[in-house]
Parts: C-alpha cells; structure tokens; sequence
C-alpha cells in the first residue's frame, strides 16, 4: 500500500463507517469504491487492495466489481466529467449529434480527458432524464434540453473555470472527486437545494390532481418483514473463487461437467 499514514488513517475512518451500514461487510464494496475513487479521482490498484482488505475478500472480486460497473474509472478523469446521453430518446432529439460535435470541439473521445485536466468526456448510455431529453450529466448533475452550441460552451465554461450551475440540484456544482464522496454516502448538506423536479416530470402528477385519480389503498393487513434485516436473516454469500461449489452437482451442469 502506498497511501500516506494520514491519508490511511482517514480511509480506515470511513470504511469503518461504511462497513457499519451493512449486516454483512462484503455488502459495502460499492461505496466503498465510491471511497476510494474520492481520493484519487480513479479506482487505483492501491484503491482495490484497500477495499479487499477492509472487506476480506479477493483484489480479484473486487476488480470484478469495478470492471462492471462503469461509474468506477480505471484511469484519471477530468475535475468535471461530462456525460452525453446516446440512448434511444436522447439519441433521437440530438444526443448522437452532440457527442460528434463534442467531441471534436475538446479534441477527445470516450472516457479520455483534455491536456489540462479539467474535462474528460463519456458517452452514457443513458442519464435517466428523457424528459429533458437531449441531455447531459457533469459529474451526475443534470444539464437539460442540451444542443451542440450549449455543449461546447458548457465544457469551455468548466475549462476557464467560469462559475456552471445544473438545470436542477445544488447551487454549487461538485468536483467528480466530491461527487464521488457522496455517492459513498457522505453528504455534502446541498441536496436539497435548487430545482428538485422541473415541470416536465410533474405532467402526470398535475393530471392525477386535475382528475382526481389516486393510487388503490395500500394492502395494509399483509404481513411484513421486520426491519432492519437482521444479519442471521440473510444468506450466505456464493461459494469463494477457487472453492469447490457446495452441495451436489446436477448431471448436465457446468458444475457437474466439472467434477
């Protein structure tokens, strides 16, 4: 491990407060990224040790999880990622338009950032906002109703540092690494600032008002789980890398072909 002492000392804080959210340690491993990728701005391999090791498990399950998830970068990104949406709706309304011009204008590609660091682009499949579709996402804040024009000068406005607020969220936009610490689960006390719900995404619940719809009654009588999960509720996890598989294979299986 490479991290400085105070550094360490810091993480081992947090992990520990993470960890303590679950009923089982294993279960914080994606925030616990999200910690790590805070401190320095990717998911390093000292990163990966660190979580294995506060975890007990394998560098192997844990790249295993940063390899699938594409929220966890693998090598340095800009102080301000920007996502341009792609998918379906986006794509239809100008995203595919926007990215080419994006693109071209920053002089990078996919998941790449610019020689002073301050902006890295990613083309995302989709930012969950298509009622303000076309749209674009700097560090996970939401930048409606984008065109090519508004693009370009957002990501100029980053660069030269020139003050960029979302169209809905905080009043203050995050660096990815402060981003990044949220999404561990600490806040940073701007989550209720701004627009939380633009006009576009309240049609339908205006509509139920005007004519009165409501949702049916809620099953009250049904029985329930207790909450919180206890620990001896849940599962064990699925057998380690490298273990026999337990209990017995069924004929015809990976599992049986195995043995």
């Amino acid at each position: 491990m490479t991290y400085e002492p105070d550094v360490r000392a810091r993480l081992e804080r947090d992990a520990k407060e993470i960890v303590g959210r679950y009923p089982r340690p294993r279960s914080a491993l994606l925030p616990m990224l999200h910690l790590v990728q805070s401190e320095e701005g990717h998911v390093t391999k000292d990163g990966v040790a660190f979580c294995a090791e506060q975890l007990d498990i394998t560098p192997a399950q844990v790249m295993g999880v940063v390899t699938f998830y594409t929220q966890y970068k693998q090598k340095p990104v800009g102080e301000y990622h920007v996502g341009v949406c792609t998918n379906t709706l986006c794509a239809i309304m100008g995203g595919d338009q926007i990215w080419d011009e994006l693109s071209e204008h920053a002089g990078v590609g996919h998941d790449e950032a610019t020689s002073d660091g301050k902006v890295s682009l990613e083309r995302v499949e989709c930012n969950a906002a298509c009622d303000f579709a076309p749209v674009v996402m700097v560090n996970w804040e939401f930048f409606d109703n984008m065109t090519p024009a508004k693009a370009k000068q957002l990501v100029d406005d980053l660069r030269v540092g020139n003050d960029v607020l979302p169209s809905r969220g905080p009043n203050r936009l995050a660096t990815w690494k402060e981003a990044s610490r949220v999404l561990a689960g600490f806040p940073d006390g701007l989550a209720g600032e701004g627009v939380q719900a633009g006009p576009e995404s309240l049609v339908g619940l205006k509509l139920a008002h005007e004519r009165g719809w409501e949702a049916p009654a809620a099953d009250v009588d049904r029985e329930r789980p207790d909450e919180p999960v206890k620990p001896e509720q849940i599962a064990e996890p699925p057998h380690e890398p490298g273990k026999p598989v337990p209990g017995e294979a069924k004929p015809g299986t990976q599992e049986g072909r195995n043995k």
